[in-house]
C-alpha cells in the first residue's frame, strides 16, 4: 500500500507539473531565431588592397582599423556560415582605373567563389561625372555585365544636374541601364531631383539616407524626406549602416544590439517604401567599428521575418535585383 500510494503521489505530481508546463503563456517561450532565404545579397561591401604598388586613396593610413587588405576570400569565409550568398561591391576610390581593378577582382571571385555562393554579383563604380572624359569611361565600363552603376555624393549630384555635361553623363548611365547610388550630402533632395528629371534611372539611397539614429527616435524631417523620396517609383533605399550611425550619433564604441531599438526607423522606412524597394546592406568592413557582421544581420532579421516569406525574399534579394538588374553567375 505504501508503495502504491507513493507511486500515485508521484504520478499526480508529474501530471500537475506537465500541465503547468503546457499552460505557460506563449509570450514567455523563446522563439526560434529567424532563418534567411536561400539567396541573400549584401548590397554594400567594400574591397581594397593597400599593399598593391599604387596603394589606395581610401582608407587612409591613419585608419588603422581599416587600413589592411580587405578581399573577397575573407568576406566569403565570414558570411557563408551566416547564410549570405552574394554581394554588390561599392567602389570608394575616385581613381578611374580602380573601377577596372574591382571588375577584375570580381572576375577572379567568379572563378574562386565558395560552393553554394554567388559571390560578387555587381560592382557600383566611382566616376567623375561631368568630366569631359567621363562619357567614354561610362561607355567602357558599361560593356562589363558586372558593372551596375556608379556612386555619387548628393550635393554634387544636386548641383551637377544644372550642368549640361554632368546631366548628360547621368542620362548616359540611364541609357546603359545603369543605376546611381547616392551617399552623403543632401541625399533625398538629390534623389528626388534626379528621379524627376530621369524617370528611367534607378536611384539607390545609401545607408538609410544618413539617418542620425539615437534613443530620441526618428527625426520628423527624416520621416518627411523618405516619404517624399518614396513617392518616386524609381528610388530604392538600402537598410544599411544602422549600427555605425547609432554609434556615431550617440558617441558609443559599440552600437545597441537589441533589434527593438531600431524598429522605429525600420517602421518608417517600410511605411514609406514598402517591401519591394528596401534592401539589406552591411557596409562591411566599416560596419565592424560598431558591430560584428553577424550582429548587423541580427539587428534586422527579426523585423523582416515578421513581414513574412515574400517580404524577406524581396528584402534580401529581389529588391536588389530590381534596382541593379544583376544576373546570377553561371555555375
Amino acid at each position: 500500500m505504501i508503495g502504491r500510494r507513493r507511486f500515485l503521489s508521484h504520478a499526480v505530481a508529474a501530471s500537475t507539473a506537465a500541465s503547468a508546463i503546457v499552460a505557460i503563456p506563449q509570450r514567455h517561450l523563446r522563439a526560434a531565431p529567424p532563418t534567411l532565404p536561400r539567396t541573400v545579397i549584401d548590397t554594400h561591401t567594400h574591397f581594397y588592397d593597400p599593399t598593391r604598388p599604387e596603394g589606395v586613396p581610401w582608407p587612409g593610413k591613419g585608419e588603422a582599423f581599416l587600413f589592411r587588405p580587405v578581399l573577397p576570400a575573407e568576406w566569403q569565409t565570414l558570411v557563408k556560415p551566416l547564410g549570405v550568398t552574394g554581394t554588390v561591391v561599392v567602389e570608394a576610390s575616385p581613381w578611374v582605373e580602380d573601377n577596372q581593378w574591382l571588375l577584375d577582382l570580381a572576375a577572379r571571385n567568379g572563378r574562386e567563389r565558395l560552393p553554394g555562393m554567388l559571390g560578387i554579383v555587381g560592382v557600383v563604380g566611382n566616376l567623375p561625372l561631368g568630366d569631359p572624359a567621363c562619357a567614354g569611361s561610362i561607355d567602357r565600363f558599361a560593356k562589363n555585365r558586372l558593372y551596375r552603376g556608379v556612386r555619387v555624393n548628393g550635393d554634387k549630384l544636386l548641383a551637377g544636374l544644372a550642368d549640361k555635361t554632368y546631366a548628360a553623363d547621368v542620362g548616359r548611365l540611364a541609357g546603359h541601364d545603369l543605376s546611381i547610388d547616392i551617399n552623403g550630402g543632401k541625399v533625398f533632395a538629390a534623389a528626388v531631383a534626379a528621379a524627376a528629371e530621369f524617370p528611367s534611372l534607378r536611384i539607390i539611397v545609401n545607408h538609410m539616407g544618413g539617418a542620425p539614429i539615437s534613443d530620441k527616435g526618428p527625426l520628423p524631417e527624416w520621416r518627411d524626406a523618405i516619404a517624399l523620396a518614396a513617392g518616386h517609383a524609381n528610388i530604392f533605399m538600402k537598410v544599411s549602416a544602422l549600427a555605425e550611425s547609432t554609434a556615431n550619433t550617440m558617441r558609443l564604441q559599440k552600437a545597441p544590439l537589441d533589434p527593438a531599438f531600431y524598429e522605429p526607423w525600420l517602421d518608417a522606412a517600410w511605411t514609406a517604401f514598402g517591401e519591394k524597394r528596401l534592401m539589406f546592406g552591411s557596409n562591411w568592413p566599416v560596419s565592424n567599428r560598431a558591430a560584428s557582421y553577424a550582429e548587423v544581420l541580427d539587428i534586422v532579421k527579426p523585423y523582416v521575418a515578421r513581414k513574412g516569406p515574400e517580404a524577406e525574399k524581396w528584402f534580401y534579394s529581389d529588391a536588389s535585383r530590381a534596382a541593379y538588374r544583376w544576373v546570377e553567375p553561371q555555375s
